[in-house]
């Protein structure tokens, strides 16, 4: 039977290693949210903003490092900055994602898919972007 001692050290080393795998955890998915934003520049399904935000979140708890290096990027720094700040999305961001969406879903909807469910999801998918991004402030567009 072990002593309260060593109850004790064993109950310790349990958390350490909780919380060094929830540290990894964390760390991964904040990677991860961070790789499929970038893909959402590209992709019209996948939402930039809010995976940053999500990796933002993930990295704030897990590795101060890799939340600087996201606040101070070139292109995501000020992203993050100005939705946490309260500022919104600039205008022309908004239309552009607006036009984008719908243009590309419906479109990938009619010839891509023969599934009605699947169509059905494509078009709900941009209905809830566009209520999302519609919900969001607007700020003054920043010209150089």
């Amino acid at each position: 039977m072990p002593s309260r001692r060593q109850t004790a050290i064993l109950a310790a080393m349990d958390l350490r290693d909780a919380g060094y795998l929830r540290r990894s955890l964390l760390i991964a998915a904040g990677l991860l949210s961070t790789v499929l934003a970038v893909l959402g520049i590209f992709l019209p399904l996948l939402p930039t903003v809010p995976l940053l935000l999500l990796a933002a979140a993930c990295f704030a708890r897990s590795s101060p490092r890799c939340h600087n290096w996201l606040r101070q990027h070139r292109h995501f720094g000020p992203v993050l900055a100005a939705y946490q700040d309260g500022a919104g999305i600039p205008r022309r961001a908004r239309v552009t994602a607006l036009l984008l969406i719908w243009t590309s879903i419906p479109l990938s909807a009619l010839f891509l898919t023969e599934a009605t469910w699947l169509r059905l999801l494509l078009l709900l998918i941009a209905l809830a972007i566009t209520l999302y991004l519609c919900w969001l402030p607007t700020r003054a567009d920043r010209r150089a």
